[in-house]
């Protein structure tokens, strides 16, 4: 009797053995915590828009127009140790050349950038480009016009004067008042009212301010055709009717003070 214990207790530990797990058993994998969609095809349409939304924005990028501190960055980079001709100027900025001309023209009047022989021509071109923009045409410039030279280093010169107002105007500025652009009459008008400041920026006259004034106006409605803001443009010619009631102050007390000398 006491002989078989012994047997049947080793079996029953073979038994237990057997039916243990074993320690390097392969573990069960969770459920995934993001399942794949029920519906693949709304899954491939949406990664699609998502795809077209990211190429759009970076399309959008890529085509914005530089702006006018960019503008002035890049002509400073090309022609920074030659001189350098209006017309070499407007083939740089192609497109919007006429417009950023025009502003280029208006920028030494702001600050005192004495260059000798620039306030002429530059007054000339500017009255030229906005005469055609008035009447709704291409703008088109002699050669003495478009051949006239520039020193080298005009325009890091022009940059250090008038990119903390460049710098302003543009952090200003956005697209807003569009009606104020909405038709090629009111473009053609906006050139008139180029022109006109246009015209007292060559007036060779012994005012202070006499140019700065119109030149801001002139700065003003062409950069804001440029960014599409109508505000901008408003603001401009409001500053060329300022430029002329200050130039008309002037012109009256002038002529009351030769009536007083004389008298």
């Amino acid at each position: 009797m006491g002989t078989n214990a012994a047997p049947d207790n080793a079996a029953s530990d073979n038994a237990a053995s057997d039916n243990a797990a074993p320690d390097n058993a392969a573990p069960v994998n969770p459920a995934p915590d993001n399942p794949a969609p029920d519906n693949p095809a709304a899954s491939a349409q949406a990664s699609v828009q998502a795809s077209t939304k990211v190429s759009a924005q970076a399309s959008a990028q890529a085509s914005a127009p530089i702006r006018l501190s960019g503008e002035l960055a890049r002509l400073r980079a090309l022609f920074r140790e030659r001189p350098v001709r209006l017309r070499e100027i407007i083939a740089v900025l192609r497109q919007r050349a006429w417009l950023l001309v025009i502003l280029l023209c208006a920028l030494p009047f702001c600050v005192p950038l004495s260059v000798p022989g620039v306030s002429t021509p530059f007054g000339l071109a500017a009255a030229l480009i906005a005469l055609a923009l008035a009447r709704g045409r291409e703008p088109k410039l002699s050669d003495k016009t478009l051949d006239r030279r520039l020193p080298p280093g005009f325009f890091g010169k022009l940059t250090g004067f008038t990119g903390g107002l460049v710098r302003w105007l543009e952090k200003w500025q956005r697209p807003r008042l569009a009606s104020v652009m909405g038709s090629p009459a009111l473009m053609r008008l906006h050139g008139a009212g180029l022109l006109a400041s246009s015209l007292v920026l060559m007036l060779p006259l012994p005012v202070p301010f006499s140019n700065t004034l119109p030149a801001i106006g002139v700065l003003l409605v062409a950069g804001g055709l440029l960014e599409r803001d109508g505000l901008c443009v408003l603001a401009g010619h409001a500053m060329f009717l300022a430029s002329v009631l200050y130039l008309t102050l002037w012109g009256h007390a002038a002529v009351e003070l030769v009536h007083y000398l004389w008298d």
